[in-house]
């Protein structure tokens, strides 16, 4: 597919009633491994993955260029549309899309970080602006932080806020807002409701509704965010630990290049 068809197929995904899952990815063969199974539509990378690979903390910590070089390489090992992580866009939204979109990205995440709500619908703007000059509908997957940054309010001004700000950012034209959080059904659905359906990405945490209910409410979308490196992690952990106790590699490994 070109640069243009993917960024469509993309944007087709998230508007299909079946709920996209993405599992992220955080280095070549990760992307390998999850791009392999049958069920794989799309890649989307994890910021935090690829930053804790190389060393760094999340937060931007990673240089924007070594980011970049990381996401390529997990570009290049796929025909999938990828959506990239790219934390609040390094300090100019625009240019960091339009870097992206470079090394062949077609959707990307950006957080607004709380801040005020005219910022960050100029940062949504940018992003989307970027993606027109290199031709192609760029699936912004515009996130607020609202929940995972508003642990001194209560639940309600954290849903109220992320009702806000998302209808905000789907005005300035993004695809999809993002609400990250361990949300509950009625938080979920009230979200749906103030996007509409098919408008609302969630990620996956340990007790997140299950999938058939994220679908069958409307969601487009739902992520693992730095997730899927902590179970692949845990897996190692488990694995030195049974090595310390006499034991070997567990039956059932594969073979993967």
């Amino acid at each position: 597919m070109t640069l243009h068809e993917k960024a469509d197929r993309l944007l087709a995904l998230h508007e299909d009633p079946t709920l996209l899952t993405v599992v992220n990815v955080w280095d070549p063969v990760s992307a390998r491994v999850v791009a392999s199974e049958s069920g794989t539509t799309a890649l989307a990378t994890a910021s935090h993955s690829i930053a804790a690979s190389f060393g760094y903390d999340d937060g931007e910590h990673i240089p924007l260029d070594l980011h970049l070089e990381a996401i390529d390489r997990i570009v290049q090992t796929t025909d999938l549309p990828v959506s990239a992580d790219l934390e609040a866009g390094y300090g100019d939204v625009g240019e960091t899309i339009r870097r992206a979109i470079g090394v062949g990205v077609v959707g990307a995440n950006i957080e607004d970080q709380l801040k005020p709500i005219d910022d960050a619908v100029r940062g949504v703007e940018s992003a989307l602006s970027a993606g027109e000059a290199e031709g192609i509908r760029f699936v912004l997957n515009a996130r607020t932080d609202a929940f995972v940054r508003g642990r001194d309010r209560t639940p309600e001004e954290n849903l109220e806020d992320a009702v806000t700000r998302g209808q905000a950012y789907l005005a300035a034209g993004a695809p999809v807002v993002f609400v990250p959080g361990r949300l509950d059904e009625a938080q979920v659905r009230t979200l749906v409701d103030a996007f509409g359906p098919r408008k609302l990405s969630v990620i996956a945490v340990p007790g997140s509704l299950p999938l058939e209910t994220l679908e069958a409410l409307g969601v487009a979308r739902v992520s693992y965010g730095p997730w899927s490196q902590r179970v692949a992690l845990t897996a190692l952990q488990n694995l030195v630990r049974d090595v310390h106790a006499g034991g070997g590699v567990p039956e059932g490994t594969q073979t993967l290049n």
